[in-house]
């Protein structure tokens, strides 16, 4: 018989698989409507009232991540949940907003562009890179932190850390993958793979998905500009935070590495 403490670790652990897999499902729902639901001919409509929502729908998954952010709300979090499962936590809720996101998002009337072959197979190219981007680079960070089953794994683990400014802040893979390595606040900032051609790999393959289909529906050139425009709000935010956190580690990284997220122009 499983003594307690195996039996909190068992339970520990089935809840951050159990939200590794609904983030597979929230990413797979994602790429299933994206393709089709999405990609849909709609009936001529009104655009405005779908955009207005759609764009409050999207609003209320960006405000999470901010919140999630603050130091507060992350207190809060750690009365209900053991520091190990705070990723998982995190990406419990993240996974469960973004499928509603999906399931929810209002079609809306035209079509913006279609790509005939074979230069329409380029856009294709586009996204099946900015796919293999995403993974990569949330590969070279440890997917299975970001996941929060590494932290589950682990009898004493260390919180992720993020810098606690009044500002705007976000929760994002990035975000994540660069913070201390020891209590003591030594940030390391990876300049491997993907991370030493841009500073925001995850968010660079993840324009490249969106906008790397040959029939751009509207539905999806609203959910394109709406998610990009999130990513290009975030990056500046997110980057004063981390430099203002990591003792000047951030600074050396910017040298490092000076393109944020597309090679020789930002």
């Amino acid at each position: 018989m499983d003594s307690p403490a195996d039996q909190v670790r068992t339970s520990r652990l089935a809840f951050a698989w159990g939200g590794a897999l609904l983030f597979v499902l929230a990413l797979s729902y994602f790429l299933y409507a994206y393709a089709f639901t999405f990609g849909e001919t709609q009936q001529p409509s009104p655009a405005a009232t779908p955009i207005v929502w759609d764009l409050g729908l999207f609003t209320v998954f960006a405000f999470h991540h901010s919140v999630f952010a603050r130091e507060r709300v992350r207190k809060e979090v750690a009365r209900i949940v053991p520091p190990s499962l705070e990723r998982s936590f995190y990406v419990w809720v993240a996974s469960a907003l973004f499928i509603a996101v999906c399931a929810l998002w209002q079609p809306v009337y035209g079509l913006a562009w279609q790509v005939p072959p074979p230069l329409g197979w380029l856009l294709y190219g586009a996204l099946m890179a900015g796919l293999w981007l995403s993974v990569r680079s949330a590969g070279v960070i440890d997917i299975w932190e970001l996941a929060g089953v590494r932290q589950a794994s682990t009898p004493n683990p260390q919180p992720l850390r993020l810098p606690n400014f009044q500002d705007f802040q976000v929760a994002t893979p990035d975000n994540f993958g660069s913070r201390p390595t020891e209590p003591g606040g030594n940030w390391e900032f990876k300049t491997k793979g993907p991370y030493g051609l841009v500073r925001h790999p995850i968010y660079l393959g993840w324009f490249l998905m969106v906008f790397g289909v040959p029939i751009m529906t509207n539905t999806r050139l609203v959910f394109a500009l709406v998610s990009c425009g999130y990513l290009l709000l975030a990056i500046p935010l997110e980057e004063r935070s981390l430099r203002r956190a990591s003792d000047g580690k951030y600074d050396e990284y910017i040298r490092a590495v000076r393109w944020k997220l597309i090679p020789g122009l930002y």
